[in-house]
């Protein structure tokens, strides 16, 4: 018995200097990546920058040096971080409260419904908020007919297996929806404007849009890990979730609620960006083990490293930038695989 407690204690210790570790580099890639780009700015210049940002001291910088700092290269590491992040978060929660390893935060049809909203606003020349919006929106309602049809064809006993059922029907739906609207879009201006989107990018994401859905990222996120006791118990099924007298429908739809809120404002402003929800909780898992306490940070900060990495070699690799949808499935289907070989030897 003293034994395992004393075991129990190590892992605690060993988490907590893992996430530690996590921050730390979390913080040094966001600055390093500052530096990284086909404009080059002398690091005087960002410390200068900085110094004048938060001391108020009056310096003198090109209009140049400015732009790039402010609108370009800040917004887009920023972005990189709580984008990734979000989706390796939801991925997360999404796995455990469907006790499914499969399971990716577009399986209830989040990412298929906010890339029809954002091909309509474009098809019909919306403004940027316009088509961020509309694409949030149809995000959520997708996810919400999934949870609607489950909870009115399945049972308590395989809601989990209809729910997915559901969310594979819907997704199904709302990709012929964005398929009849690319059909319908301009071959020459619409069209090429939503097929970039839909392969996802934070070339054109500002400061602003940012702000626009940071609110529901926050509290989705604080959530998520304020209920993670309870996916922990959801982990074991909803007899044993009974019988330790939790109410396994309420908290699954929160948990769910809250997943689907991180997906659809990260969809709406970065595009479908796969592969980071299904590979980075994997990883997560391999580094803090199941527990939710650590893994769900674990994940945000993994997520967050990981899609910025990304983003620097999309942005940089080719003189034309690479859609970071098509990197992630390049770079995550061999990791998936060789997860897939681990596991098997294991």
């Amino acid at each position: 018995m003293n034994n395992q407690i004393s075991s129990q204690s190590v892992d605690v210790k060993r988490n907590r200097r893992i996430l530690i570790i996590l921050m730390i580099t979390f913080f040094i890639s966001a600055v390093a990546s500052l530096f990284i780009g086909r404009y080059t700015v002398p690091i005087w210049d960002y410390v200068f920058y900085l110094k004048s940002l938060f001391l108020g001291n009056e310096i003198e910088f090109s209009s140049t040096t400015i732009s790039v700092i402010n609108q370009i290269r800040m917004p887009r590491i920023m972005t990189a971080l709580i984008v990734g992040g979000s989706l390796a978060m939801s991925g997360a929660a999404y796995q455990g409260v469907f006790r499914n390893p499969m399971v990716s935060p577009d399986i209830l049809g989040a990412s298929a419904g906010a890339g029809f909203g954002a091909a309509i606003g474009i098809l019909f020349s919306m403004p940027a908020m316009g088509i961020q919006l509309l694409s949030f929106v149809c995000g959520l309602a997708a996810v919400g007919m999934s949870y609607l049809i489950g909870k009115k064809v399945g049972h308590r006993e395989n809601i989990t297996l209809v729910l997915v059922l559901a969310g594979i029907v819907i997704s199904a739906l709302f990709s012929a929806f964005i398929s009849i609207t690319k059909y319908l879009a301009d071959p020459y201006s619409k069209l090429p404007e939503i097929t970039f989107w839909l392969m996802g990018s934070l070339s054109s994401t500002t400061m602003h849009d940012l702000i626009f859905v940071l609110p529901p990222i926050i509290i989705s996120a604080v959530a998520l890990l304020l209920l993670r006791w309870r996916l922990n118990v959801l982990v074991f099924g909803d007899e044993e979730a009974s019988a330790l007298g939790m109410d396994t429908q309420k908290y699954r739809m929160v948990i769910i609620v809250c997943s689907t809120l991180l997906t659809a404002s990260v969809v709406s402003i970065s595009g479908q960006i796969g592969w980071v929800g299904l590979v980075i909780p994997h990883f997560s898992r391999i580094i803090v083990g199941p527990n939710y306490k650590y893994l769900l940070p674990t994940s945000f900060l993994v997520g967050g490293w990981y899609l910025l990495l990304v983003d620097n070699i999309s942005r940089n690799l080719l003189r034309v930038e690479i859609p970071l949808g098509i990197l992630t499935a390049i770079i995550g289907a061999p990791l998936f695989i060789g997860l897939l070989l681990r596991g098997r030897k294991e």
